[in-house]
């Protein structure tokens, strides 16, 4: 009994904190980049885009589709960012708690 109360506590804990950490994230920006650096993104968390960089190199008529290529890379590799820094913060918010494998708090 002792154990559940202590694992009510944590949750309630957890809960508490889960609104702060949420709007951490919200703030946070990533940046994604492709070519080396030609493209680059900064996106929030959330995935709504900021920025984009083009290098003047890439801006020639018969690079369009590279331009494009180049830009979905970027814009993915700044998801996959935003998708590893929102699991690394949840993931040390949930330490310690006994949550049973696949089970989604947020």
């Amino acid at each position: 009994m002792k154990d559940m109360f202590g694992m009510m506590k944590k949750v309630q804990e957890m809960q508490s904190k889960l609104g702060q950490v949420q709007a951490e994230l919200e703030a946070m920006e990533v940046s994604g980049q492709s070519g080396g650096g030609l493209v680059q993104v900064t996106q929030t968390v959330k995935g709504q885009t900021k920025s984009i960089s083009i290098d003047a190199s890439l801006l020639k008529a018969d690079e369009k589709e590279i331009v494009e290529d180049l830009l979905v890379a970027a814009l993915n590799d700044a998801r996959a960012k935003a998708d590893q820094l929102t699991a690394d913060k949840m993931g040390a918010l949930t330490a310690g708690l006994p949550i049973p494998p696949g089970m989604k708090l947020f």
